[in-house]
């Protein structure tokens, strides 16, 4: 026997809308019923108050006392013949005609009845206990008599101008007609009441509505899965994510976003005064379409960033920022090209070494002691390696001749000389590599495109450095000219260290760095500031030659300073054809 598969669960929603209609229906259904009985509990009283004053009306009757004494008196009861013939029962049945009640019952002091509606009943004891009334005590009452179910009330009959009790006058209306009158405002009861259904159920509907819109029509479950992945990939990815809602909030701003723009969360904040870079922002502007990665600096790194449309069930909401952390990488790069420089220089030189080598043993196999002796002098005067950069001894610290040498060699492939100025003095070690690397590389970069690009036939980068003791570490003071065409006069100085600002032509053939281009300049700056520094242009240049002159000064970037020494000054200079100097240097590549 094949076994049917079980029925898929209620959605959550569905069983939302569900409870709201039962607990809508059993709020109507109890007000309905409250409202009925506080309805027939009021007519009821009222019936009460009725009956009672009209017991009062036919008590205080002087005829009718004076009549219930008289028959009191006598020594017995008269038969029923007689009294229904009386005048109490004549007094009794016109008050009860006139006002409509069920009953209105005299009896002497012992319950006896005096007058009754059904004559019959006349002489024999009431159906109720007169006691309280026969006490002289006004009572209403509800009860169940020979009549039926009535809502009354008893008053003590008195002898005329005495206080003694002689009888009592019993009314009564009919509970059914109590009911009745019930039963007439049932319908409006009931009209009110599916009224309220109908609109408490619309009202259910509504917010089940809402409340798929709101939950994206996930069920509970599914919400506590998501909310714990995403807390899971949020806190342990690496790449800054940022999430703008539809209505341009923030909605997440993970840990790592914080630490590369180092900003606070700034989740539930307007994504418009987000005090977050431009360039983020213009990747979700409405008419913005999903670009390829841009790169920007910002807290001293190089960060890619890319914006994606966020959509669920072709509904909109909103945009998804990632933000990686290239600088590493671009630091790593840089110096993985002046390693590989280094080492075809290296296998450059490898028969120069060993030819002089051979020299050194040919002089010495004939005797010429002092040739070699010379000739040693000489190699060490210019240093263990050759590079193609002019007074490059001037340089003492390793980091610094192998960097600059390195830059050497790739300045001389695109036919540019590298000169180390006579203002250089570097007596202490570089303790900063990274940052050392990072602001003088893109300083020499920009230079040796610029003068690559430039109108002079003569190309060539100048490069002094000098460092002076300061309080708990020295600073590297950077000054870069070239021979290129300058900034413009027209170009603001400041312009040039906006982020995405260069001078290269579109199919230039400056080659390609991890930090791409327009971002040199700006990079260098910040970090330079970081440490309490700056890059600026010290003179912008002129079309021909010489270019623009940069300057960074990087405190506590160096170590092993001899105490008591300063530097006098930071010049540049730059060497025209002739050999005479002036200033030059630019940066096409901000």
């Amino acid at each position: 026997m094949r076994r049917s598969a079980p029925r898929p669960p209620l959605r959550f929603s569905t069983q939302t809308l569900l409870l709201q209609l039962g607990v809508v229906l059993l709020v109507v259904l109890l007000s309905a019923a409250v409202h009925a009985w506080l309805t027939y509990d009021r007519i009821g009283s009222e019936a009460e108050n009725q009956a009672l004053t009209l017991a009062r009306t036919v008590a205080s009757d002087a005829s009718v006392r004076a009549d219930v004494l008289a028959i009191s008196e006598q020594a017995g009861t008269p038969p029923a013949a007689e009294l229904a013939a009386g005048p109490v029962m004549a007094a009794a049945e016109a008050a009860r005609t006139r006002t409509g009640a069920l009953f209105v019952v005299i009896t002497d002091e012992t319950g006896l009845r005096l007058a009754h509606p059904d004559p019959a009943r006349l002489g024999e004891k009431v159906s109720t206990d007169p006691s309280e009334a026969l006490a002289g005590q006004e009572v209403t009452t509800r009860n169940t008599g020979t009549l039926g179910p009535s809502a009354g009330a008893k008053v003590p009959v008195y002898a005329p101008g005495t206080d003694t009790v002689v009888g009592e006058v019993s009314v009564g209306y009919s509970m059914e007609t109590v009911g009745q009158s019930v039963q007439r405002d049932i319908g409006p009861v009931a009209l009110t009441a599916a009224g309220a259904l109908l609109a408490g159920g619309f009202a259910s509907f509504l917010l089940r509505r809402r409340l798929q819109r709101l939950t994206l029509g996930l069920e509970p479950e599914e919400i506590s899965t998501l909310v714990h992945d995403q807390v899971a990939v949020l806190q342990g990815v690496d790449d800054g994510v940022i999430g703008v809602s539809a209505d341009g909030r923030i909605s997440v701003f993970n840990p790592a976003a914080q630490r590369l723009l180092g900003q606070p969360d700034l989740a539930g904040s307007l994504w418009a005064d987000a005090p977050v870079p431009a360039q983020l922002k213009s990747l979700t502007l409405p008419d913005a379409e999903e670009a390829d990665a841009i790169e920007l600096v910002a807290g001293g790194r190089v960060l890619v960033a890319s914006a994606r449309k966020a959509l669920h069930r072709r509904e909109d909401l909103g945009w998804v920022v990632m933000l990686r952390d290239r600088t590493e990488l671009q630091h790593l790069t840089r110096q993985l090209d002046a390693v590989g420089t280094l080492s075809t220089a290296l296998r450059a030189q490898r028969h120069e070494f060993a030819n002089q080598l051979h020299t050194i043993a040919g002089f010495m196999s004939i005797g010429q002691h002092h040739q070699a002796r010379d000739y040693l002098a000489r190699l060490a005067a210019t240093g263990p390696l050759k590079f193609p950069v002019d007074q490059a001894e001037l340089l003492q610290d390793p980091y610094l001749q192998a960097f600059v040498g390195a830059k050497g060699v790739e300045a001389d492939e695109r036919g540019v000389t590298l000169r180390i100025g006579p203002e250089t003095l570097v007596r202490g070690q570089v303790t900063e590599p990274q940052d050392v690397t990072t602001v003088l590389g893109n300083l020499i970069d920009n230079a040796v495109n610029a003068a690559v690009a430039g109108s002079s036939k003569d190309r060539w980068v100048e490069l002094e450095v000098l460092d002076e003791p300061d309080d708990g570490g020295g600073t590297l003071h950077i000054v870069v000219a070239d021979s290129g065409d300058g900034l413009g006069s027209e170009t603001d100085p400041e312009v040039v260290f906006a982020e995405g600002f260069t001078t290269a032509a579109p199919g230039s053939s400056a080659p390609a760095r991890a930090g791409g281009q327009g971002l040199g300049l700006a990079l260098a700056r910040q970090l330079a500031r970081r440490r309490g520094g700056d890059v600026k242009v010290l003179e912008p240049g002129s079309i021909g030659g010489p270019g623009a002159v940069f300057m960074a000064s990087l405190p506590n970037t160096t170590a092993g300073i001899t105490p008591g020494t300063k530097a006098v000054g930071v010049t540049t200079a730059r060497t025209d054809t002739a050999g005479a100097k002036d200033p030059a240097g630019e940066d096409n590549d901000a």
